[in-house]
């Protein structure tokens, strides 16, 4: 973290405390639990006797800066184990942490400020006066856990935002605004993309016609751009037995997120949560050769997860999610290769996309923590020499790079290409990992030139990664607005009269023809009312058609991103949007 991002999250610290200051004031009988900094502000979880309502938080609010103007600084005290549970006797919350630190023989420590006083760690501000009362906000509340356990006592989460100046918050909270317009929950009913059905069960979305097009052209584009590196298409079943992710470490790894099934025998099986085991079965199922390989194995199939119901939200986080995924079996002397091949695949996906800027992309290149050698799994040559070849690929392929420890995969290091969409947030899309441990827990071979047996390394591969999520970030980077080869529907024809409807219905047979996805309006609204529907649905483009266009065999073209138009003869449209498909 930079001095500037501590000192933010110091700010942030201090402001829970006086949250929590002013929320005892208020409401005397609460029961406070604990008050970290987050990203962009600050919470503290409360027990309270009666429900609080967000309209109280201006109060809330307004307490905290009367109480502000009565602090000097934060002082420490060390306390015996005694001393602390004599002081918050009252507290279940804070006895629990006491005896939890008691037993890890932490050092027991309370903060003050004014007559507060809290149970604390520290990392508040030296001085208040860096505190700006103008740049924080409450915001919210929300139900809790306490400690994320279900089991545990709710309690009432109340949120709020923090920053250094007002311009800061200002302009986060105008962010957040233009998130809430591009929430792609909103648009993708909006644009009738998908829906979910208690019926069916939350986190398992259904996607219609338009929906399910916008799935298949990202497939389809990804497929058709890493053709030319020999990927073959495979099929797996959606279920196996447990045995297949005990052996593959996902049982340990997964665990109460597994979905589990019961047939008419006893075995039980599992829904995949991953596919890579599947393919390794399909690797195993004859011998190989050094002369086979590198076998390259690409599948588009939906994994199950058993996610917390809390922590679902839209596409961004789903039951039922659908990876692009992609399997390279290589030898050591490949690897390098094999990974140009998949970082060029994601170059050029993501080009498509106006994403791949160095401004607005950067890959971390992902390895060990050399402090916790234990923590993943093979010989430390073995990651040393995986490792570098990442680092060069990087290097030669002239990537945005950072080299970032303890972020590897306990199997091996990866590099993760992060992107920053039209709000500037940042997410992890492309991946290619090298995993130095599934090949051998499976016992998967290959015979070198030498007529030895060998271990093939395995190469994991995602481009857009779960198709959910990568969808939900598309909608609301575009704002539902995609290029025009991603819309699900590139065009419409809008004749401006009944009488131009013969001629219109003869247009979108010939953008048909051409591989364009077209439909017409001819239906008796006002053409004004026709334009107005188009722009909702967010259709790149329209084609006006009149007396004139009919006389002369063209067609006037008026673009959702322009306010111009062009009139051109009808050949010359159809090669216009055949170039843009391209």
């Amino acid at each position: 973290m930079t001095e500037k991002g501590e000192q933010l999250s110091r700010i942030r610290h201090s402001l829970a405390h006086l949250l929590a200051a002013a929320v005892l004031e208020l409401y005397p009988d609460a029961k406070r639990a604990i008050g970290p900094a987050i990203d962009n502000g600050f919470y503290y979880d409360f027990e309270f006797s009666t429900p609080l309502s967000e309209t109280e938080l201006k109060t809330i609010q307004k307490k905290m800066k009367k109480i502000f103007n009565t602090w000097k600084k934060f002082e420490r005290f060390e306390l015996s184990k005694e001393e602390a549970l004599k002081e918050f006797k009252d507290n279940p919350y804070k006895i629990e942490l006491i005896e939890e630190f008691s037993k890890n023989k932490e050092v027991l420590t309370v903060y003050q400020s004014g007559d507060f006083r809290d149970l604390c760690g520290g990392g508040h501000v030296e001085n208040l006066a860096d505190i700006n009362l103008d740049a924080f906000k409450l915001t919210h509340l929300a139900g809790a856990y306490w400690r994320g356990d279900e089991q545990n006592t709710m309690l009432t989460r109340i949120y709020g935002l923090a920053f250094e100046t007002n311009e800061d918050l200002q302009a986060y909270e105008h962010k957040q605004e233009e998130a809430k317009k591009r929430d792609h929950r909103k648009i993708g009913k909006e644009l009738d993309l998908f829906t979910f059905s208690p019926l069916v069960g939350s986190g398992l979305p259904l996607f219609t016609p338009k929906g399910t097009l916008l799935r298949n052209l990202v497939i389809e584009r990804i497929y058709a751009i890493q053709s030319k590196y020999g990927y073959e298409q495979v099929w797996i079943p959606h279920i196996a037995k447990d045995e297949l992710y005990k052996t593959s470490g996902h049982w340990d790894k997964f665990g109460d997120e597994l979905f589990k099934v019961k047939g008419q025998t006893d075995i039980e099986f599992v829904m995949k949560p991953m596919n890579c085991p599947h393919h390794t079965q399909i690797y195993a199922s004859q011998p190989r050769s050094y002369r086979d390989l590198p076998i390259r194995y690409a599948e588009a199939t939906t994994n199950y997860r058993d996610e917390q119901p809390g922590e679902l939200l839209g596409l961004s986080r789903v039951r039922s999610l659908t990876q692009d995924d992609g399997h390279v079996f290589c030898t050591p002397e490949q690897i390098e290769e094999e990974v140009k091949k998949i970082v060029d695949v994601i170059r050029t996906f993501y080009t498509d996309l106006n994403m791949f800027d160095k401004n607005t992309y950067w890959v971390s290149l992902s390895v060990r923590d050399p402090k916790s050698p234990d923590n993943y799994l093979g010989k430390s040559d073995i990651w040393d020499t995986a490792e570098k070849i990442l680092e060069s690929v990087a290097q030669d392929e002239m990537l945005n790079y950072k080299r970032i420890e303890g972020e590897a995969a306990f199997y091996g290091p990866k590099l993760d290409f992060m992107f920053k969409d039209a709000l500037g947030r940042e997410w992890q899309l492309g991946t290619v990992q090298l995993d130095l441990n599934m090949p051998g827990r499976f016992g998967l071979e290959y015979t070198d030139q030498n007529g030895k047996k060998q271990t093939p390394v395995m190469i994991h591969r995602a481009i857009a990664g779960s198709l959910e999520r990568f969808l939900s970030v598309m909608i609301e980077h575009f704002a539902g607005e995609f290029p025009f080869w991603l819309s699900p529907m590139q065009v419409r024809v809008l004749p401006i009269a009944e009488t131009h409807n013969e001629y219109a219905l003869r247009v979108v047979e010939s953008f048909k023809k051409a591989g364009i996805r077209v439909d017409s309006d001819t239906s008796n609204e006002s053409f004004g009312k026709k334009v107005r529907k188009t722009k909702v649905e967010k259709i790149p483009y329209f084609l006006v058609v009149g007396d004139a266009e009919v006389k002369s065999h063209s067609v006037t073209i008026e673009s959702r991103d322009s306010e111009s138009n062009d009139t051109l003869k009808l050949e010359d449209a159809l090669e216009k949007f055949q170039s843009l498909n391209r």
